[in-house]
């Protein structure tokens, strides 16, 4: 985690030496110093969560600009648990793996999907959430199957694991063309205006979608690219945190209050305890 280091043990120590001509002053300066160091010693951590704050329903801004979502409450009540502040970092989704690596972030945190490259890549939490990677068509296309697909402009999220799971089933290869967006919205605004044939995207994103914008005029395929389930990534190695958050997030499955938030978000409690 980050630590905030204040700058006003090295500016009080200057004035000490600054003001050392001066007997009178010189016990004072040294409370000061001693103080300074004390409240050095004591700043907080700061838990800093990348995520993509445009995925709704999990991490995204309301019409205060406030970020709000299932992430976004369930990052902090764990936060609260483990005794520390926590700060949201939005961050471009297809760079996420050099966020956390070069430490900018200590968590990513935003309907982050599990797969075999990223157990590679991350130390993970515990599944927290199930999902999919679903079809999502207009309402009246005449797609009907994965299999219709052949021949269809497809869009997908750029760094997502709905470009894994499309590039891992050979009807990838019968696309007229797979286009990746920067964000799921700006594939299903795509759709919506027939730019598109059809997009893959986790199951909660569509759903949410089409339940906020009715006039999207969207519908989800009975048949889908693969389940999946979402986890907490934090930096190679860091078992330290990871464990620390991991028994927060136990703590919150035990008490209710995962439930809780889910039932916020989804209507019921969906949570993988």
């Amino acid at each position: 985690m980050k630590k905030f280091l204040s700058i006003l043990l090295a500016g009080t120590m200057l004035l000490g030496i600054v003001g050392c001509g001066g007997n009178a002053e010189a016990p004072a300066d040294a409370e000061n110093n001693d103080a300074a160091a004390e409240a050095t010693e004591n700043t907080d951590d700061v838990l800093v969560v990348g995520l993509d704050d445009t995925f709704e329903p999990m991490g995204f801004r309301d019409e205060n600009n406030e970020l709000v979502g299932f992430d976004i409450d369930l990052a902090k009540a764990a936060a609260e648990k483990m005794g520390t502040e926590i700060k949201f970092q939005p961050i471009d989704w297809d760079s996420k793996e050099m966020e956390i690596n070069t430490d900018k972030i200590d968590l990513i945190w935003n309907g982050f999907s599990t797969s075999p490259e990223r157990e590679e890549a991350f130390t993970l939490s515990k599944p927290y959430l199930d999902n999919k990677q679903i079809i999502l068509v207009p309402a009246d296309s005449d797609i009907a199957t994965k299999a219709d697909l052949a021949g269809k402009n497809v869009g997908a999220q750029d760094g997502s694991t709905a470009v894994d799971a499309i590039e891992a089933d050979d009807i990838h290869n019968e696309f007229a063309n797979l286009s990746t967006y920067d964000t799921n919205v700006l594939a299903f605004q795509d759709l919506s205006i027939g730019r598109i044939d059809a997009v893959v995207a986790d199951v909660v994103a569509a759903q949410y979608y089409i339940a906020t914008n009715e006039d999207a005029n969207l519908k989800i395929l009975d048949e889908d690219f693969g389940s999946e389930q979402y986890v907490i990534a934090a930096k190679k190695g860091n078992t330290e945190l990871m464990d620390k958050l991991q028994a927060a997030i136990d703590e919150l499955n035990a008490d209710g209050t995962s439930a809780e938030i889910s039932k916020k978000w989804f209507g019921e409690d969906i949570v993988v305890k």
